[in-house]
């Protein structure tokens, strides 16, 4: 079990944002709902990671592609990536045009999602074309999901759309073989400090083919605890909003020694 530090970016910034109200972006005068505003850039995590030798987390670019504030963001990212080179990896707008310039600029994994969506359903061409491009050691299937009754669909452009496409172990495993590692954000508890979703937990905690990381809802010690009697101390995890390095009240420092001490 190890912990992923995360730095989220949007417009350019460092933030903790509720991953469901990313949608008010595009509303007339609407705005995501933000937990967190740093003072400090992107670079300065990522220096503080390497310090602390913290390997495998994950920096998301939050903005849509193709905007300014996009490219802002990229930009921040991509200063970080240089500071901290084969230590982080990078999630937002990859596809396999340009999956290899964030590898080639200091990502140890790109993230991906949306480009091997299509229709809601996944689109094994490109799933296979990327891990060609970009080799499977260097791919990162992010697979946030929200829960419908009792089941877990896989959500993509920035958690906004429901494909059609459920978690099970079986579907797990064909992904398995085109990447190196599954990212899953628990979409519907992201950014509110209200306790990690269990069931999801549960469900990822029996998947041992390669690394999960699990994010979404940390709020207490007590849910850390949690993941890793749920997973046998198999299961990675991070720590967002309700982290002291974000304005949360959990304390950065006591993670770590946890990590390397345990």
């Amino acid at each position: 079990m190890e912990f992923r530090p995360c730095i989220d970016i949007h417009d350019g910034k460092v933030k903790q944002i509720v991953g469901s109200t990313i949608a008010d972006l595009w509303k007339e005068n609407g705005h995501p709902e933000e937990n967190f505003v740093a003072d400090k850039d992107a670079v300065y995590y990522a220096n503080l990671y390497k310090h602390d030798g913290l390997k495998g987390g994950h920096i998301i670019n939050l903005n849509k592609k193709g905007t300014k504030e996009y490219e802002a963001s990229k930009e921040a990212a991509l200063k970080a990536l240089q500071a901290y080179p084969g230590g982080l990896q990078y999630g937002g707008g990859v596809d396999d045009k340009n999956a290899l310039d964030f590898i080639q600029a200091g990502a140890s994994h790109v993230i991906v999602t949306s480009f091997v969506f299509n229709g809601g359903r996944i689109d094994y061409d490109a799933l296979k074309h990327l891990s060609k491009v970009v080799g499977r050691e260097h791919l990162v299937l992010d697979l946030s999901c929200t829960r419908v009754d009792d089941k877990f669909y896989i959500v993509t452009d920035r958690w906004q759309k429901r494909t059609d496409e459920i978690i099970t172990y079986n579907f797990l495993d064909k992904l398995a073989f085109y990447c190196d590692e599954f990212l899953v954000h628990a979409a519907d508890v992201e950014g509110r400090q209200n306790g990690i979703d269990r069931d999801l937990v549960g469900l990822l905690s029996s998947y041992k083919k390669v690394p999960v990381t699990y994010a979404g809802g940390v709020s207490d010690y007590g849910d850390i605890e949690l993941i890793s009697y749920l997973s046998d101390n198999n299961m990675d995890f991070t720590v967002g909003s309700a982290l002291d390095l974000f304005g949360g009240h959990l304390s950065y420092d006591r993670i770590v020694k946890r990590i390397v001490s345990r």
